[in-house]
């Protein structure tokens, strides 16, 4: 009996050691998503031609610092502002928790910083009066989520400060190519998608599905780079060619 029992004693402590490791490793993995990285999948073309339907980014959380929306699952937690937190540069791709539904993660790129003014005139951006430099670089393809795409006019901008990213236009008088200056106040960010015709961002509304103002509280990190992609347009065909949908090209590419 005794050696029976000395058995079951044996198992229980290799179960127990065994549950330990691994609980240690989770909370290895959870520490690591809420206070370095964590990835993240591209479900629009808002920010297309930097980023694509189907990349896998990998945001840095550490360079604003911390907030409830760090955490890498969404809770229901009060707002308690940052720490450590810092304001992003401009021209950053961040990645926010949309201050209509926190629960959903969204990605856009900062334009305006807290005191700037923001204006919108056919189309080109001003930051304090001065006008964002707009040069043409051919055409793209942008692309929705069953492959489908419209051919669109490539631009390369040049914010004030000189920070330089490609843009889309599909339209030459959009709907949100003309607003009025507004000033950013404290704590905010004014963001934009860089398909500027296909992009619910500041410019709208969140009670219109837009974003609004972001609150800096609502940042989770700065998007450094894509370490994968696949085109989900490939669903629409046989699963034989699905493999012909990863985009290798873009692997562990860094994103501005």
């Amino acid at each position: 009996m005794n050696s029976m029992a000395d058995a079951l004693m044996g198992t229980a402590r290799r179960w127990a050691s065994q549950l330990g490791q691994l609980a240690a490793v989770v909370a290895i993995v959870l520490v690591g998503k809420g206070a370095l990285a964590e990835p993240f999948y591209v479900p629009s073309g808002s920010m297309e031609p930097t980023l694509l339907i189907g990349d896998a980014l990998l945001a840095s959380k550490y360079p604003y610092g911390y907030s409830t929306a760090s955490l890498p699952i969404h809770v229901a937690f009060p707002e308690t502002g940052r720490v450590f937190g810092e304001t992003p540069k401009r021209g950053d791709v961040v990645v926010f928790r949309w201050p209509g539904d926190r629960s959903q993660v969204w990605v856009k790129r900062v334009i305006g910083l807290p005191g700037d003014r923001i204006e919108l005139t056919g189309g080109v951006v001003s930051i304090n009066g001065v006008a964002a430099t707009v040069k043409a670089d051919g055409v793209g393809r942008a692309e929705d989520e069953d492959g489908a795409y419209e051919t669109a006019a490539k631009y390369i901008e040049t914010l004030p400060g000189g920070v330089s990213h490609p843009i889309f236009k599909l339209y030459d008088h959009g709907r949100l190519d003309n607003t009025p200056e507004i000033t950013v106040p404290p704590g905010h960010l004014f963001v934009m998608g860089d398909n500027r015709d296909n992009s619910s961002d500041s410019r709208v509304p969140v009670r219109r599905g837009g974003v609004g103002l972001l609150p800096m509280d609502n940042l989770v990190g700065r998007v450094d780079a894509i370490v994968g992609s696949w085109n989900p347009g490939v669903r629409k065909e046989p699963v034989t060619n699905w493999l012909s949908g990863f985009r290798i090209a873009r692997f562990f590419t860094s994103v501005h």
